[in-house]
């Protein structure tokens, strides 16, 4: 794992990284919450779980995320959302 990921305001350092890729993992956590706290989108987050996992585990992501209404937020039934209870304090 790198120690810096560039974000659109700036760096990630390595324990922003850590937690994007622990929110991806995440079924009930949607996209638009990684949006919302990193300010990575979608594209963002796939583009750096493709960089940080194994070719591998990357697929087996991916293959999981697809499957999942839960990770887009507009797709999610009901009003279904996620808050992790150590978010990121600014």
């Amino acid at each position: 794992m790198t120690a810096v990921e560039e974000g659109p305001d700036g760096a990630l350092n390595a324990a922003d990284v850590s937690r994007v890729i622990e929110m991806a993992w995440e079924d009930r956590t949607p996209f638009e919450a990684i949006e919302q706290q990193f300010g990575l989108n979608e594209s963002a987050v796939i583009a750096l779980m493709r960089r940080q996992l194994k070719r591998s585990s990357f697929r087996m992501w991916r293959i999981r995320v697809r499957a999942r209404t839960t990770k887009h937020a507009a797709l999610s039934p009901g009003t279904l959302r996620h808050r992790a209870s150590h978010t990121r304090q600014a």
